[in-house]
């Protein structure tokens, strides 16, 4: 028999050999806190949503008209030069001119809250559109400012604009009091910062030497989870945690997943729940129900329960950014806000401080939906994917990610709010214009994954993903925060058909 000594020799047994354990790569992380509402008594609902349209036209004309300016300068058409008119009534018949205004859709199928409430003062909520476009041909555009709205014409208008979009129009106001358009124009990518810029500068105010940064790492991003605290769902859910975890598979996917430095939960984290009965229905059901002693309006916390111990074993080896989304407990209204900590009773422990602390956020930050922060150095903006769904149904043939490059060129992550997304009354500001260019922009929820890089006037490159649902797909998407490379990862179980194998992670 072996002494100790000889086992702990390198001439000892394989079995001596310390296992080889891959560590996490650090996550550089900065939240910006865009889109978080006033609190307590200092959130208001009495405002007129008009005026936030009108504050993202004041936001964006300089830019719109700069842009018109370099394009149109100098254009003639008949003998006539083009020339700027600054308000939408004051376009005059016959005369070549550009106006700047804010892009108003009348859709046949577009639902109207004033009809609904007068037909019903205690009603349901409607049920879902797929799409808003009339078939009968009768839908109107008009682009409107602080003085009115005037009728727009033109070919492949309503196919590339959507209410709440900003730009010039070119063209000329017909007998009919039309205004034809020719071409337009639109504020396209704003300033993007360069990467480190916001660190540099609060290092440079406080004097200190540059930090030494190591490699970044990848960033994981999963939508859809949709968890129903049930176990019809509980496999893929528990290989997705393994992974993540990096205990799937062998040491070479396992060393794969530890270049996972953040994970990025975009909306829907749980399943929807029933749907909000009519008076009728919902007195009914509560009738029916008194002698079993069962409520179905009871909350059930099963599924939160699931969420919060999925959240609360992968938090001490991964920091986690979570977002809300339509079928999670938060406000419908845009922009929705942090899910609350109750809900976490398990994972709140790793939460991170307050805002005003200005500590680095290393376990869970519950934000925002629509998001923004930095990752890396890189400016991040990311949505749950109402924003891209709603957009979707003013235009026909136009793909997601297609959705995707609109909202930024049109600098507004949200534009079809307040009309037909619901959506906080602000007034003296409209945090859904995007002020700086973000160098990668996520939206979750979508059916298909997709990728695009669009480029700016000013050089400008964005990386757009179109994140689908990990409860249809079991997919999961993984950014390379140094090559911007961007993975898709399936989780789940194929059987083959000839030796019966199983698969865990396939990258695609």
């Amino acid at each position: 028999m072996d002494s100790p000594a000889s086992m702990d020799s390198p001439s000892g047994t394989p079995f001596d050999e310390p296992a080889y354990l891959p560590s996490r790569l650090p996550s550089a992380y900065s939240p910006l806190h865009t889109y978080e509402l006033p609190k307590g008594a200092d959130r208001h609902y009495q405002q007129q949503f008009a005026d936030m349209y009108f504050t993202r036209l004041t936001k964006l004309r300089d830019a719109l008209v700069q842009r018109a300016s370099e394009a149109w300068d100098g254009f003639e058409l008949g003998g006539e030069r083009a020339h700027m008119v600054e308000r939408v009534l004051d376009v005059r018949q016959g005369e070549l001119c550009w106006v700047v205004g804010t892009v108003y859709m009348e859709l046949g199928r577009k639902p109207n809250v004033l009809d609904d409430l007068s037909n019903e003062h205690w009603i349901a909520a409607p049920p879902p559109r797929e799409t808003y476009v009339s078939q009968a041909g009768l839908d109107q555009m008009m682009l409107e400012d602080e003085s009115g709205r005037l009728r727009v014409t033109g070919e492949t208008l309503h196919s590339h604009y959507v209410t709440g979009c900003v730009l010039a129009a070119l063209g000329t106001e017909k007998a009919d009091g039309t205004f034809h358009v020719i071409a337009t124009q639109y504020a396209d990518l704003p300033r993007q910062p360069q990467r480190w810029e916001r660190e540099d500068s609060a290092l440079a105010k406080a004097k200190q030497a540059k930090p030494k940064r190591e490699k970044a790492g990848k960033l994981a991003i999963v939508s859809g989870l949709e968890i129903t605290g049930t176990p019809t769902n509980n496999v893929s859910f528990d290989l997705l945690l393994e992974y993540l975890n990096g205990e799937a598979t062998g040491p070479p996917d396992q060393s794969k997943a530890s270049n996972i430095s953040r994970l990025v939960i975009a909306g829907d984290s749980l399943a929807r729940s029933s749907p909000i009965l009519s008076r009728e229905d919902f007195l009914a059901q509560k009738e029916g129900t008194e002698n079993d002693g069962f409520d179905p309006s009871e909350y059930r916390a099963m599924a939160a329960q699931r969420l919060d111990a999925f959240l609360a074993e992968l938090l001490p080896t991964m920091p986690i950014t979570l977002l809300p989304g339509s079928s999670d407990p938060a406000n419908v209204a845009l922009p929705q806000q942090p899910l609350h900590p109750t809900l976490f009773t398990q994972s709140r422990q790793y939460a991170n401080p307050p805002a005003e602390s200005n500590e680095s956020s290393e376990g869970l930050d519950s934000v925002t939906n629509p998001w923004e922060g930095d990752i890396e150095g890189w400016r991040v903006l990311g949505t749950g994917g109402q924003t891209v769904e709603d957009l979707l149904k003013y235009v026909d043939s136009v793909k997601p990610i297609e959705v995707m490059e609109m909202m930024m060129r049109w600098r507004c992550v949200a534009p079809t709010a307040p009309d037909t997304l619901w959506c906080y009354p602000f007034q003296d500001d409209d945090p859904m214009v995007v002020r700086e260019c973000p160098h990668i922009y996520f939206a979750g929820n979508q059916k298909r994954f997709a990728k695009r890089v669009i480029t700016g006037p000013a050089d400008q490159q964005v990386l757009l993903v179109s994140v689908p649902k990990f409860s249809v797909t079991k997919a999961v998407v993984l950014v390379d925060l140094e090559t911007m490379d961007v993975e898709l990862v399936r989780v789940g179980l194929w059987r083959r058909r000839r030796r019966g194998t199983v698969k865990v992670a396939v990258p695609r």
